[in-house]
């Protein structure tokens, strides 16, 4: 059904990295979220007030805060769509974050809330009149909410977006709570301890532990997580297209929300050649990486000597030494400046979270691994953090 509608109301539907074909599937998913949660409310409500079932009375409010939660997502995309200002030079992206964790405390309220009355409901059990047209209702959501969880979790990644992928998670518990409440009106027929009651704490504590798990993903972004080792790769890819460039390093990520992101990254470069021809290379290599990641990118040209014999020596030896003392450790700008009594190899290492040394015993470690190879040697070591790629 989602597909037919994009068809019909979204122009260029399949162009998911576009701002606003984004913006117009957020709207789209939450309106159709929104009808699809208030007709099972309706439902649940009505059969559960007769059934006097309030696991199923729960679950019917907890899909009316499913309908909130789809009115959220719909703000979310329209004001994060909106263009940059001169108090927003990159746009109003994370709005959509912000949107995505206002769902989650939705979740987390509901979740509350279900749990408070479930207990209630064990130390006060009430009798349930159960019918078989109840149990179809609560079946018949099961499958509706498998079938938001699906266009949602899949819309989702298409246009990269972790609000809607929390709205997702929700459908996708309601298909499990509501799983648990059938289960506790069948089984209530059999025995007369309050499975309802029982069904609800169990439902309650497993849309707490989403609600939680839903808000984690929402204020990674907005506290600024790190890059995936997929985009680091890929960006380097689309760099080192781009000769003569032989390397990258200090590669920084700032996420704004959702095709807009911030890039900037150190180029090296042969140090011997023309710098008007290196500036256009790095001119196109700029204009590349922004158009294949919808981003704004600066690129800094470090030039390196890629002919000295006794530089690639050193470098061969840094590669042997810094691994071994840990596997994380990675090393940049190495440039050498030779004397007569010795030499100082001078370079940028990145200390992993995983090293536990300090970056004095870490500078220290590294020199004399390197000097006991080459007595001649003195290393000047600059200790960057983890971010820096």
């Amino acid at each position: 059904m989602i597909k037919i509608l994009a068809r019909l109301f979204i122009k260029d539907y399949t162009n998911y990295s576009n701002e606003q074909v984004r913006s117009q599937y957020g709207i789209l998913c939450g309106s159709f979220g929104i009808f699809l949660n208030i007709l099972l409310f309706a439902l649940k409500f009505i059969f559960g007030t007769l059934a006097a079932s309030v696991a199923m009375v729960a679950d019917a409010f907890n899909n009316l805060s499913d309908a909130a939660s789809s009115v959220v997502q719909i703000l979310g995309f329209k004001l994060s769509s909106k263009k940059p200002d001169p108090d927003h030079p990159f746009g109003h992206g994370r709005i959509e974050y912000i949107s995505g964790l206002v769902v989650s405390f939705l979740i987390l309220y509901m979740g509350t809330v279900l749990l408070k009355d479930s207990v209630l409901s064990i130390i006060h059990p009430e009798a349930m009149n159960i019918s078989v047209l109840s149990i179809v209702v609560m079946g018949i959501s099961i499958f509706v909410k498998l079938y938001m969880y699906l266009y949602n979790h899949l819309t989702a990644k298409k246009i990269n977006s972790v609000a809607m992928e929390v709205v997702a998670k929700d459908s996708l518990n309601d298909v499990i709570s509501t799983s648990v409440v059938i289960a506790a009106l069948i089984g209530s027929r059999y025995t007369s301890l309050p499975l309802d009651g029982i069904g609800g704490v169990v439902v309650g504590i497993f849309i707490i532990k989403t609600g939680f798990e839903a808000a984690k993903d929402t204020i990674a972004p907005l506290l600024g997580s790190a890059p995936s080792a997929e985009l680091v790769a890929q960006i380097e890819e689309e760099l080192m297209k781009h000769k003569p460039i032989v390397g990258m390093h200090d590669l920084i990520i700032h996420d704004y929300g959702p095709g807009r992101m911030m890039i900037s990254l150190h180029a090296e470069v042969p140090g011997n050649m023309n710098i008007f021809s290196l500036h256009d290379v790095i001119d196109i290599a700029e204009n590349d990486i922004a158009m294949r990641f919808n981003c704004h990118v600066v690129i800094h040209m470090d030039p390196v000597d890629t002919e000295n014999k006794r530089l690639a020596e050193l470098k061969q030896v840094l590669s042997e030494e810094v691994p071994k003392i840990n596997p994380e450790l990675k090393f940049h700008d190495v440039r050498m400046v030779p004397g007569d009594t010795h030499t100082n190899l001078i370079f940028d290492v990145v200390k992993p979270y995983s090293c536990m040394l300090t970056d004095e015993k870490l500078k220290m470690v590294i020199h004399e691994a390197v000097h006991s190879r080459c007595p001649d040697v003195y290393c000047a070591i600059t200790v960057d953090q983890p971010f820096v790629k």
